[in-house]
């Protein structure tokens, strides 16, 4: 069992941030079969160009760094907010010193794929940082950026349902809502079944949050150069992956209000915004705000302001509209 011991003042500095660099390296240890098996949709899309940049780049050398247990800090740097880009994880990626980077995947490189001779000579070489950075660019490019639109609103998304959580029903449900194995204990917060064990003081410095749209099930940072870090799933991915547990789209719900509406009424279980929206169901935009007019109009959503973004939420009669169709 792992433990996060937790003050009042850490609390005060706990945050949230998204992390571009962290779902590429989830994907990749997926694809390589490491990680959650990705949904058969999306392991027939990717792999076959999975495996072609495994021929045409150096993307076995960034492969070689993945343990079990997780990887190098240097290829999946700390974020910095909810803002963080892959451009901006990139830029810290290829900033990263030449000897810290070998320190670290002397460590981390010790599987079979590590003693490929093709492998070593990417690691072993004087300019290993810009290759392996340059191999995971392709493989951002090629295999992730296609998607990232829709995975980042759906980790948005989730942030806002977490947000309200805490203003609503405080911290401890929140941290609960993360997981099933989380559990919230006073002072502490303990995460069971966790493959490290230990006690980890939070001293102060907060906790992270970091919604995920790879992560198996719970994933964390407990060392430095990373503060003390919680990554979990993010709402929506099973929706997004067409897994089992997907949000249906009753006939009777479609019949009644439209299979456009249907699909954004069912899509707010959360408080979310036109482009948000729009991103998560690859709507247009302009639709999207067409059809939540007439849903508002209807007595089905209402709309409130939170910062520079409005954002809609079912009222009791559309909450009531979709319970009943399901």
């Amino acid at each position: 069992m792992l433990r996060f011991e937790v003050s009042v003042e850490d609390l005060l500095r706990s945050r949230f941030a998204l992390s571009p660099a962290m779902d590429l390296c989830f994907l990749l240890r997926s694809l390589a079969g490491r990680e959650r098996p990705l949904p058969r949709s999306w392991a027939a899309r990717l792999l076959p160009a999975f495996e072609r940049l495994r021929r045409e780049s150096e993307l076995d050398a960034v492969l070689a760094l993945h343990s079990p247990r997780g990887g190098p800090d240097f290829i999946a740097p700390p974020p910095r907010g909810l803002n963080q880009t892959w451009a901006d994880d990139l830029a810290v990626i290829r900033a990263t010193p030449l000897e810290a980077a070998r320190q670290e995947c002397a460590t981390a490189a010790t599987g079979p794929l590590a003693r490929d001779p093709r492998v070593r000579a990417v690691l072993d070489s004087p300019n290993a940082v810009s290759r392996i950075a340059g191999a995971m660019d392709r493989a951002w490019r090629e295999l992730l950026a296609p998607d990232w639109p829709q995975l980042r609103a759906i980790c948005e998304r989730d942030i806002v349902h977490r947000v309200g959580v805490i203003g609503e029903r405080g911290w401890a449900t929140t941290i609960e809502g993360l997981h099933p194995s989380i559990a919230w204990q006073a002072d502490r917060i303990e995460i069971g079944h966790f493959p490290q064990a230990g006690t980890v003081r939070l001293t102060g410095d907060g906790l992270l949050l970091i919604p995920s749209a790879f992560v198996r099930d719970i994933a964390a940072h407990t060392e430095d150069p990373w503060p003390r870090t919680l990554i979990y799933r993010a709402r929506g991915t099973a929706a997004q992956w067409g897994e089992q547990d997907t949000v249906p789209q009753p006939d009777a719900l479609t019949a009644l209000v439209g299979r456009s509406r249907a699909r954004l009424l069912l899509a707010l279980d959360a408080p979310a915004s036109t482009s948000h929206l729009a991103r998560s169901l690859a709507m247009a935009p302009g639709a999207v705000g067409d059809h939540l007019a007439i849903l508002r109009g209807s007595g089905l959503l209402v709309r409130a302001r939170s910062g520079r973004s409005v954002l809609y939420r079912r009222t009791p009669l559309g909450e009531a509209l979709v319970a009943g169709s399901g």
